[in-house]
């Protein structure tokens, strides 16, 4: 797996995914809209597969791997996105690994799970950004694992999806910080896959893309923990042109693993969900932007920068950025920030 390689090919390759679309295919489209623009790099190390998560106005980046010294890390940053200042916080003290998972319940963060280079793991910790202090709460409960995806929904904690090293996964689990218990919850309806993003909006959780084997998988799904466990999970249309509606025909490189989202509320078309970056037997920019009130993909401007993958993407004060990640040759600290609603400038 990725976690353990981390080697990748630049040749153009054809396959067949779940439903036996072309999910890899590149297709270089005009500019169809929206703007990347380079803020102050990140001030650790560069890395990839990093965990992120936002607690009040501002944005955390713990943990990852630096693939040119084959190092994984521990460290963890804070950014004030009014100075655009990193600071350094106190240590994740579990491990030093990559390809864990992170988010926030309320006012607290959260990490686990992850790769440290000889064991998957699935020890869980708490940070109180108050305090600078990590404190370890409940084991995860599924099985050790990396490349799960990881998300809040109100005042509840989820992982789901990810890699044991052997089998790719789809289980998902639920995390209760005032009993400190797991509670398994119904598996994903779909493919098995790790390397997936995650999204939530109007308190359902949205997971796409990711990888079964070396197949990138097409199918779309939303969660909502509000609904009986029977109707939990809903299937969204695939992301590739897999059906005989004209509206996918264009759908031709969204399907990718290792890439970042991030959600921008309010746009001139209305609320919107982005995936950039990644790979699919090369490495991407593609970025692709989701319309939740229609359930459809559009094409935007790719990331302004080198193709990379196992970078973080993370809203800040309803502000969409991509930062960190890796090619064959460099890892990032590079940060970007995407304006869908402004004309492309290169010079920016």
């Amino acid at each position: 797996m990725m976690h353990k390689n981390f080697t990748f090919l630049y040749a153009a390759a054809f396959f067949f995914s779940f439903h036996s679309c072309e999910c890899n295919k590149q297709v270089f489209s005009i500019d169809p809209g929206g703007n990347w623009i380079r803020h102050s790099d990140f001030s650790g190390p560069p890395r990839s597969e990093a965990v992120s998560f936002v607690i009040d106005k501002n944005v955390y980046l713990c943990t990852g791997y630096t693939n040119i010294s084959a190092t994984r890390l521990k460290d963890c940053w804070q950014l004030d996105p009014v100075t655009d200042i990193w600071t350094q916080r106190a240590d994740f003290p579990g491990n030093a690994r990559n390809s864990a998972v992170g988010f926030n319940i309320v006012n607290k963060g959260y990490a686990g799970t992850g790769y440290d280079g000889n064991n998957m793991l699935r020890d869980f910790w708490e940070y109180d950004p108050s305090a600078n202090t990590w404190t370890q709460k409940a084991d995860f409960g599924g099985i050790a694992r990396d490349d799960a995806v990881g998300f809040s929904i109100q005042n509840s904690g989820y992982i789901a999806t990810g890699s044991d090293g052997n089998n790719t996964l789809k289980d998902l689990w639920e995390y209760n910080p005032s009993s400190n218990l797991w509670i398994q919850k119904p598996d994903l309806k779909g493919t098995q896959r790790s390397a997936a993003v995650s999204f939530v909006y109007h308190n359902k959780a949205y997971i796409a893309t990711g990888v079964n084997g070396d197949t990138a998988v097409n199918d779309f799904w939303v969660f909502d923990p509000s609904q009986p466990d029977t109707t939990s999970w809903k299937q969204l249309r695939s992301i590739s042109n897999v059906s005989p509606d004209p509206t996918d025909d264009g759908y031709t490189n969204i399907c990718r693993w290792n890439a970042s989202a991030f959600i921008i509320l309010g746009t001139v078309t209305g609320d919107k969900a982005y995936i950039s970056t990644g790979e699919n037997k090369s490495l991407y920019t593609f970025t692709w932007e989701y319309d939740f009130a229609t359930d459809l993909w559009k094409e935007k401007t790719p990331f302004e920068n080198s193709p990379r993958t196992g970078a973080v993407g993370f809203t800040l004060q309803n502000r969409g950025f991509i930062m960190t990640g890796r090619n064959n040759t460099t890892d990032f600290s590079d940060i970007f920030e995407f304006k869908p609603n402004e004309v492309y400038n290169s010079n920016d």
